[in-house]
């Protein structure tokens, strides 16, 4: 099974910041690649409600399921390489593939809840080694919008706080509380919907 613990920071930018921070991190145009996250839930967002999350990233060479879930440290992530068909399937209805995500999946839902596609977000991402992690920079647009973000992924959750606490500081950014992005998604859907 493809289990992991996902330990990041994460840090919203201004269009300066995140043009500064390119020049810092010495990344190129060529060096962001585009990656698509398709997001799931049960129409009472369950998942989100219990601090989990579901979706499907399609980068060019893959697609990977992946059930992020709640952990004493960072979040568990569970992982699985999809197909272009049980992608399309899982759009369509919901549905998941066999693999290690499905049984944990019905574990976390209640009896009779089923997921369903709600929207997808599509990011330029740069990330290169950077200080025992991997640094990260992000511009995603979705519904109508976009947004700036870093992100510095760690094993060690001490060390990483403090070196993306410098990095921040050195470049004078500001520390702003981050959502995830399947969180900013929802609450930019949600926004739009009471606009309606």
């Amino acid at each position: 099974m493809s289990q992991h613990i996902e330990i990041e920071f994460k840090n919203l930018l201004t269009k300066d910041e995140f043009i500064e921070l390119t020049t810092f991190l010495q990344f190129s145009t060529e060096d962001f690649k585009t990656q698509i996250n398709h997001y799931f839930d049960t129409p009472s967002f369950s998942l989100k409600k219990q601090g989990c999350a579901l979706r499907i990233r399609e980068k060019s060479e893959h697609m990977e399921l992946t059930l992020k879930q709640p952990a004493p440290t960072g979040l568990l992530e569970t992982n699985q390489i999809l197909t272009e068909r049980e992608k399309q399937n899982m759009m369509q209805t919901g549905n998941l593939p066999k693999g290690p995500v499905l049984p944990i999946l019905t574990e976390v839902l209640h009896p009779n809840e089923s997921v369903s596609y709600f929207g997808s977000l599509t990011t330029k991402r740069a990330e290169k080694k950077y200080k025992y992690g991997l640094i990260v920079l992000d511009h995603s647009q979705y519904l109508n919008t976009e947004d700036f973000e870093l992100e510095f992924e760690v094993e060690d959750e001490q060390i990483g706080l403090r070196n993306f606490q410098n990095i921040l500081h050195q470049l004078q950014i500001p520390m702003r509380k981050t959502d995830n992005k399947m969180m900013r998604f929802y609450k930019q859907k949600q926004k739009e919907q009471e606009n309606i």
